[in-house]
């Protein structure tokens, strides 16, 4: 993947995948940080979930959804998800 392609700083999907290009902030202009799947009206949909609980939810996505093999997108999620902005301590 290009360094220029700008991922969802919560889930990691290219933006330019979203099929709503992005979420809203609270004001109702697009987030140029987060996917539409995970940001909305200024506040995540999924608000209250945990690291874990997010690498998990997007391994199921990516198997169900994305017919990926669910060792590698276990190894996707576990590289990329603890370094997007939302998730570093």
């Amino acid at each position: 993947m290009e360094n220029n392609v700008k991922i969802c700083q919560s889930c990691g999907m290219p933006l330019d995948k979203d099929p709503n290009g992005g979420g809203t902030n609270l004001d109702g202009s697009k987030s140029d940080k987060y996917c539409s799947f995970c940001f909305q009206d200024g506040k995540f949909t999924d608000e209250g979930i945990t690291l874990k609980e997010k690498i998990e939810l997007n391994i199921q996505i990516a198997v169900s959804q994305m017919n990926m093999p669910e060792n590698a997108a276990r190894e996707m999620a576990e590289s990329v998800l603890p370094n997007l902005e939302r998730w570093k301590s």
